[in-house]
């Protein structure tokens, strides 16, 4: 049971799992006062899909910045090694990636769950099921491929136990959310500044600049009383 979050607003579910391989060896570090080992690990997956105007099958890989603490790390990463196969669960953060410079860098996943197996190739999994609130109304656009996506920024109210400070913390995350096909008008019909959504999908990233998060849903709800 969450404790009060001292903001009047319910708490909000964020739950990321992925299944991918390591990109490279883990490099653990302990901080001290009390002593916990930490790391970050950059996970690949993978997604394959047809393109129908070619009729080829075309590939795209996500790379996820994950932060591990505390006995999770000396569980499943202490000898862990690139090419293994890691399954995670988590939530998102806010921090920055250590390896990117970029300050506008939201797109770290804080796991609290770890499992590791042996080098191999297996099916990705990238998945995020949460609850958020409509920050803007949506917008439809229509691509080159006279395809239509919504978009629209989402933010999401966590509330997470920190066992290095042993007491509850509130996160608020800000996300943009891009829908596409026949759930996009939906969302843009339906849709009032303020909403309560649920949305599952996967994450993604920009393929320029900072390579920032957001959210490619599939499926959204309308959580109105």
């Amino acid at each position: 049971m969450f404790p009060p979050n001292g903001q009047g607003q319910s708490p909000q579910l964020c739950a990321v799992t992925l299944l991918g391989n390591l990109v490279a060896k883990p490099d653990i570090r302990y901080r001290a006062n009390p002593v916990i080992a930490i790391t970050e690990i950059t996970l690949a997956t993978s997604s394959k899909w047809l393109d129908k105007r070619t009729n080829q099958y075309k590939e795209w890989t996500n790379y996820h910045h994950i932060k591990v603490e505390g006995e999770l790390v000396e569980q499943a990463l202490l000898h862990a090694d690139k090419g293994d196969v890691v399954l995670v669960q988590g939530y998102l953060n806010n921090i920055k990636p250590n390896n990117v410079t970029s300050v506008n860098h939201p797109g770290v996943v804080q796991a609290n769950f770890i499992q590791k197996f042996t080098k191999g190739y297996t099916d990705s999994v990238n998945q995020i099921i949460c609850s958020a609130k409509l920050l803007c109304k949506p917008q439809l656009i229509t691509t080159q491929n006279n395809k239509q996506l919504a978009q629209v920024n989402i933010t999401i109210n966590q509330q997470v136990y920190a066992t290095n400070r042993q007491s509850w913390q509130i996160i608020l995350v800000e996300r943009e959310l891009h829908i596409w096909g026949k759930q996009a008008k939906i969302l843009v019909e339906k849709a009032i500044v303020g909403d309560n959504i649920m949305v599952e999908g996967r994450l993604n990233y920009l393929t320029s600049g900072p390579k920032t998060q957001f959210i490619d849903g599939k499926k959204i709800h309308f959580l109105r009383v």
